[in-house]
């Protein structure tokens, strides 16, 4: 099997603070690989590192098998980055941007001419490539950014919060094209993401980062079978504490885990329909109106709460880019 990108070891220290805790992945080429974690957990030192952007205290890191501290010149010719911030310069146009990255990477003038020209018509923006992209929708400018971190044609495409911002179906346009280069042009793909359904429905493999260090690494479905509770209650109660129902929920048989999102109380169990009427008629006897039940079968999301302890919608949506934030987990004080 060919790696894409492995790490060994991969450590990152900021004066006593340890970002990166040996950290070791091992990416086949063609994966699209997914990196899941909280704020503060180390995703960000991570891709930067990958990136050549900051060098590791410790381990080591190989990107397309060179070295990212003593090759870093030939890792960023093998690599394709696409920031979660929008840095498309609003006062060129498409054709403009992809013709500058082209250069930077010493395309010749037809050879750029024609890898333009096919990027613009996979990725639907052919018919505007004249026009300024402060003109461009926030879909239209991450197409274009997309396009951009595949102009020199490379083996690696990293994304960082690819979707962030946009609309649902902006966001389902941006799978498709990733979804259809990697088909074309057999690249590999690692990327962050707090959407949940993203990593489903792009991700061959999933990794959940925290407190610097992996905690679980597999296939979607593999990171579903390694917990043992098959269903998820979702119970909409009013009436009674939130507190109280937890407790009173969390106590009953077969149920593992339960928390309250608001109103809504949910339970991981082994036996869903078995415990529905237990629960009810329980809280019901404590004074609670229980309006709405909802059984589900587990999800990532349920994977990433086992692991980490919260659910990741509750991270801040607001995160810095990789490209200019220092890399210091927030839960270290900064």
């Amino acid at each position: 099997m060919t790696l894409a990108i492995e790490t060994t070891g991969l450590v990152k220290k900021y004066g006593g603070i340890t970002a990166l805790g040996g950290v070791s992945l091992s990416i086949p080429s063609g994966d699209c690989f997914g990196l899941l974690g909280p704020n503060g957990a180390g995703k960000t030192t991570l891709i930067r590192i990958l990136t050549t952007l900051l060098p590791p205290s410790g381990g080591s890191a190989a990107i397309g098998g060179f070295d990212v501290v003593r090759e870093s010149g030939s890792v960023r010719n093998v690599i394709g980055v696409v920031p979660q911030a929008m840095t498309s310069d609003l006062d060129l146009t498409g054709y403009e941007t992809l013709d500058i990255y082209a250069r930077f990477y010493g395309m010749p003038r037809k050879e750029r001419a024609e890898r333009i020209d096919e990027l613009l018509g996979l990725v639907g923006l052919k018919d505007r490539a004249r026009d300024l992209i402060a003109t461009y929708s926030g879909g239209m400018r991450r197409r274009l950014e997309i396009a951009r971190g595949l102009v020199h044609k490379p083996l690696i495409l990293i994304l960082d919060e690819p979707t962030i911002g946009l609309d649902p179906q902006s966001r389902h346009v941006v799978w498709e094209l990733l979804e259809k280069f990697r088909s074309l042009d057999s690249l590999t793909i690692l990327l962050t993401t707090h959407y949940m359904e993203e990593a489903e429905s792009l991700c061959d493999h999933v990794a959940i980062i925290d407190y610097g260090k992996i905690v679980a690494l597999d296939t979607v479905e593999g990171l579903k079978k390694q917990i043992p509770e098959k269903d998820v209650l979702e119970v909409t109660v009013a009436g009674i504490a939130a507190e109280r129902a937890v407790e009173f929920a969390g106590a009953l048989p077969t149920v593992t885990r339960c928390l309250a999102r608001g109103d809504v109380l949910v339970a991981s169990t082994g036996n869903g329909a078995e415990i529905i009427p237990v629960m009810v008629d329980g809280l019901k006897n404590l004074g609670a109106k229980v309006t709405r039940v909802v059984l589900k079968e587990q999800t990532l999301e349920d994977v990433f709460i086992h692991y980490t302890g919260r659910p990741i919608r509750e991270e801040e949506a607001k995160k810095v880019s990789f490209l200019l934030g220092a890399g210091i987990p927030t839960r270290f004080g900064r």
